[in-house]
């Protein structure tokens, strides 16, 4: 009876739900012209698979999607996949389309509004628009992203493409999607900020004077 008690709570362990990294997000998220299993957003499910307890990334990427079509959806897929923390990679095709930065930055505020009150957590992912666009308006769309990630006190990486962007090695014809062999320079730039958040998979909801939480600083079995 012991050893039966035991092996079935061994069993049930080994059982437990994958906790879930959603990434919401257009063609730099979604392997575009590169086989799937090449994508950043892959290769982040195989690294968080590995950690203890287990993760797993759902990729709800979908190219072309602007910030209005990814706030339509997200209520959908929080309510399907009930994330813990959430990956918001929107805004590069606001952007290429000239849209304004004020609705850019409405979509994005109510998106983590939506993330907030799911009680899980946000990483934004900012872009950059080629020169051609202006100083004007490449630097008034960084600017969304780094003043929401202060005023809402989320989680940033400046900019996605940082490493691999002004290689011509790294990115496609288009200049403007990275190849396959880019993808794990990728990963490595959203996981200094997206490791932190995997500490806790749930939070209160927090108004935006309250200051952020403090860092975890506890180990987790995935590589760095």
């Amino acid at each position: 009876m012991a050893c039966g008690l035991i092996c079935f709570s061994g069993v049930g362990a080994a059982q437990v739900a994958p906790k879930t990294v959603l990434v919401l997000g257009d063609s730099l998220s979604a392997a575009h012209n590169i086989p799937v299993t090449s994508g950043w957003v892959h290769l982040l499910d195989l690294r968080l698979g590995k950690m203890v307890p287990r993760w797993r990334a759902i990729n709800a990427s979908v190219s072309g999607e602007t910030s209005l079509s990814g706030r339509n959806r997200l209520p959908a897929l929080l309510k399907t996949y009930r994330p813990a923390v959430v990956v918001i990679e929107l805004g590069a095709n606001d952007g290429l389309q000239g849209l304004s930065l004020p609705v850019l930055r409405s979509n994005l505020t109510a998106m983590i509004g939506m993330v907030r009150k799911a009680r899980a957590r946000v990483l934004l992912l900012g872009i950059e628009l080629p020169v051609n666009y202006g100083p004007r308006y490449r630097d008034g769309l960084r600017a969304v992203y780094a003043d929401l990630a202060r005023q809402k006190h989320v989680a940033l990486v400046p900019f996605l493409l940082e490493d691999v962007a002004l290689d011509p090695a790294m990115m496609q014809s288009d200049g403007l999607h990275p190849v396959a062999a880019a993808e794990p320079a990728l990963l490595e730039t959203v996981w200094p900020k997206l490791r932190p958040l995997l500490h806790s998979s749930r939070i209160s909801i927090r108004t935006s004077s309250e200051p952020p939480p403090a860092n975890s600083h506890h180990s987790h079995g995935a590589d760095d």
